[in-house]
């Protein structure tokens, strides 16, 4: 009996030389998140050296939201997304909104009015290329400081990039060191792969509304039970988690997972 008690003691124990991982698992096509995972079904690789997943737990976070909002010349073809994505916030979160084309401009701080947000987003003019990731990284360099829940960047793009003078490594580089997921919503697919990317490698998940819109409903609705859904993997050792991260999912299906090593 005692060493039975004993076991059931150690077991309820925080596991040691262990690091956390945050992983976001999306169906590519309808957007909706994967919530039936165990930590027997993913794989986790750093640098292409295998690491024991322990844990899974599912979880819904309460967010922290920054809404780019593309005001290209192109980014009228998404702008009409801006209202309904407002009208999914719930109590306690909080949005900001930049505007973004060839410079990013703050135009509503955090706040939790829809009002003071709709608004804002009133006054945009639209015009220029869109640089996304020069916006992406001036956005998180120092937009979240006084952030309390999840961050998360939701960028509202038409799918063009212009001539950003950051690349797409130092944006993950800074998004990871400040424990930001950003997740883009776009039309076009020019430049897909770069928004994939940016999703994949900071534990977000990137939107086609085309393929979308074939599914069925409202984007918006999925968009945001995505953002508010993911997983916290618990992954044995004590060495921290480097740049080459790759996480699996051991399905059949194909499925679209990002991944973001926890501090």
């Amino acid at each position: 009996m005692k060493l039975r008690l004993l076991a059931l003691c150690l077991a309820a124990l925080p596991l040691w030389g262990a690091t956390k991982v945050l992983v976001t698992v999306v169906d590519p096509k309808s957007g909706a998140p994967v919530t039936s995972l165990h930590a027997q079904d993913f794989n986790v690789l750093d640098d292409k050296t295998p690491r024991r997943v322990e844990e899974a737990e599912f979880t819904h976070d309460t967010l922290d939201l920054m809404l780019l909002l593309d005001t290209s010349l192109a980014g009228g073809m998404v702008q009409p997304l801006a209202e309904n994505f407002v009208s999914q916030l719930q109590a306690k979160e909080q949005m900001a909104v930049v505007a973004y084309h060839s410079s990013a401009d703050l135009i509503q701080d955090f706040t939790s009015s829809r009002e003071l947000i709709l608004r804002s987003m009133a006054k945009v003019k639209y015009g220029n290329q869109p640089h996304v990731l020069d916006a992406l990284f001036a956005a998180i360099d120092g937009g979240f400081q006084n952030s309390v829940f999840r961050r998360v960047i939701l960028l509202l793009t038409s799918g063009l990039e212009g001539d950003s003078r950051i690349s797409e490594r130092e944006v993950i580089r800074l998004a990871r060191r400040n424990q930001v997921s950003i997740y883009p919503v776009y039309m076009v697919g020019s430049d897909r792969s770069l928004l994939e990317q940016l999703a994949r490698e900071t534990g977000g998940a990137s939107f086609n509304l085309r393929d979308m819109k074939k599914s069925g409903g409202e984007p918006g609705p999925r968009v945001f039970e995505a953002l508010r859904s993911h997983y916290t993997l618990t992954v044995s050792g004590n060495l921290s988690l480097g740049e080459k991260l790759k996480v699996e999912v051991k399905r059949p299906e194909k499925l679209q997972v990002s991944a973001l090593a926890l501090d």
